[in-house]
């Protein structure tokens, strides 16, 4: 089942003024950006964004803004399986847990929400006795059109 790629502008904003968060120019811009973002995003494609919202976002802005998302639990830090290097991507966390799928021929993240992977969570929370507080699940292989081109 595929997630919904965008979600209502705002939402990120109302967390910061629910939590009494300080909100700039500068923080809007990124947040905005997060919000609609339709793929997963590296610290640098989220400053060029921002930057096209608002040319005074720099760098150190857009680093001092995903800790701060990080700490809040309102976004998730991800490798994507590395297969774009070392980079690491950035995605708003969701309701549900979600499975990312990487191609490793031509790069495409796929998402998979599937209530087998919350039964998973659920067994190895009774029998290993261990509270689930994040979960992260990547695999790699071939997408179908990679499949179809071997």
């Amino acid at each position: 089942m595929p997630l919904p790629q965008t979600e209502m502008p705002g939402r990120l904003q109302a967390h910061f003024a629910d939590r009494g968060i300080r909100m700039t120019e500068q923080r809007r811009a990124i947040l905005r950006v997060m919000e609609t973002a339709t793929k997963h995003l590296d610290a640098a494609q989220l400053l060029r964004k921002a930057q096209k919202l608002d040319a005074s976002v720099d760098r150190s802005t857009v680093y001092r803004t995903l800790r701060l998302l990080k700490r809040q639990g309102l976004i998730d830090e991800l490798d994507l399986m590395h297969i774009h290097g070392e980079g690491h991507y950035y995605e708003r966390k969701l309701n549900r847990d979600h499975i990312h799928m990487a191609c490793l021929r031509c790069g495409k993240i796929m998402e998979f929400v599937s209530d087998i992977f919350e039964k998973l969570k659920g067994q190895v929370e009774k029998d290993c006795r261990f509270r689930i507080v994040v979960s992260r699940l990547e695999i790699g292989g071939y997408c179908a059109a990679c499949r179809g081109a071997k």
